[in-house]
């Protein structure tokens, strides 16, 4: 009979449990554009992160400095009429690989420090010129400044917006930190045209669509600020006509931008992406969301009707990435959602074969959908409840978690008691 472990060991093994119970995830990671968001001041500093892609790049980092300019720091960078490849070298300079928090800037050894910057991780940066020399002044003061000025620190330290220690701190700076080297000019981004693309990359068959419903432009002016495309393959596309034709043309305008998200997601980030994303139908009201969901180096789009798997990546040149899948994706607001949707499509059961056999669908796709894939006649719900299960397994958000260290919590303490 085995003897039971000492309290001392329990009340031991108790904390680090709960320590493992309260750790973000990844699905709790932070998100630049969120935070700034609800500071309006640095409105135009967040807009740009969005556009040069530097707002990605944060996300992903696990530590980070944030050293934010407002709306009148921001203007004077503009001034300068810089193109966006150099507006995205001044302002990776701004952003610092390493934690530092208010307390940690007054608390410098020896009173100065540098630190490396996204500027210098991307290898544009010559020598040094990518660091960043943090300096504790007298009175409590902090001054900033490129390695590659002279050491004139000539920005300084407003106040700090947010702090996650050790994950990102936010700081507002009084003024850009100059460097010749990050406003050096750059040369001008490729041309992105869908019209050449999409044709040349096996998407001829939806690309025609786009054009014929009046969705085309709306791509490719999404382009610059980032686009992420889903492009079905043509015997996917030619299953789905039938249904497609018998759709009004707003519905259809709709089911076309449902394939396209409004940011540049590359594989790696597609990837560590798992949850819900709005897309380029996304209006208001109108949800037209879809959940991405990474299966060991699978990755699946899970609508409330269909579950679609990336099969190949037919294009990626930032800030555009062109991705193929199985299965044209269809939007709950158009289509019946089928119940309790798992990674397959749901076939009908018999018996509710029969009784739909009175108001047939209006039209008939090959026996690739069943009828709980028809389309319906409001853009705006298809009157069912929403599945809330389904994203939460999908995106296996906070409360799955929990669920699980519960359950671990109960198995080790059982174990630590016998």
């Amino acid at each position: 009979m085995r003897r039971p472990l000492p309290l001392s060991a329990v009340s031991l093994a108790l904390p680090l449990l709960l320590i493992l119970l309260l750790l973000p995830s990844a699905a709790d990671a932070h998100n630049i554009t969120k935070i700034l968001a609800k500071h309006p001041e640095f409105s135009t500093f967040n807009h740009y992160l969005s556009l040069t892609h530097l707002a990605g790049e944060i996300n992903r980092r696990l530590t980070i400095t944030v050293l934010a300019l407002d709306n009148s720091a921001m203007s004077a960078l503009l001034d300068k009429h810089f193109s966006v490849g150099t507006i995205k070298n001044v302002l990776s300079l701004h952003v610092l690989v390493d934690y530092y928090g208010a307390k940690k800037l007054h608390q410098l050894s020896k009173g100065t420090t540098l630190s490396s910057t996204l500027f210098q991780a991307t290898g544009s940066a010559t020598g040094t010129s990518g660091y960043v020399n943090i300096t504790n002044l007298k009175g409590g003061k902090v001054g900033f400044a490129s390695e590659d000025n002279g050491g004139d620190l000539n920005s300084f330290y407003v106040k700090s917006v947010m702090e996650l220690p050790y994950n990102i701190s936010i700081l507002q700076i009084s003024k850009i930190i100059t460097s010749a080297d990050a406003e050096a000019p750059t040369a001008a981004p490729l041309s992105l045209n869908l019209t050449d693309i999409l044709p040349k990359q096996g998407c001829k068959a939806f690309y025609d669509l786009l054009v014929a419903a009046g969705a085309a432009e709306t791509y490719q002016s999404n382009i610059d600020g980032g686009l992420t495309v889903f492009c079905p393959t043509d015997a996917a596309l030619n299953a789905f006509l039938p249904k497609y034709k018998n759709l009004t043309a707003a519905h259809k305008l709709s089911l076309l931008l449902y394939h396209g998200i409004p940011i540049y997601l590359s594989q790696q980030m597609l990837k560590s992406n798992n949850g819900v994303v709005n897309t380029l139908a996304t209006d208001g009201g109108a949800k037209y969301d879809f959940t991405i969901q990474t299966d060991g180096e699978d990755v699946k789009v899970k609508t409330k009707v269909v579950t679609a798997m990336v099969t190949a990546t037919l294009i990626d040149s930032e800030p555009l990435v062109v991705y193929e899948i199985d299965k044209v994706l269809q939007p709950r607001e158009l289509f019946k959602a089928v119940p309790n949707s798992g990674d397959e499509e749901a076939p009908a059961p018999k018996t509710a074969a029969k009784k739909k056999s009175k108001a047939p669908s209006p039209s008939a796709s090959d026996g690739e959908e069943d009828e709980a894939d028809s389309p319906i006649g409001s853009d705006e719900s298809d009157g069912e409840p929403a599945d809330q299960k389904s994203d939460k397994d999908a995106a296996f958000g906070s409360d799955g978690r929990r669920s699980i260290a519960v359950m671990m919590l109960s198995l080790w303490l059982g174990v630590l008691l016998v």
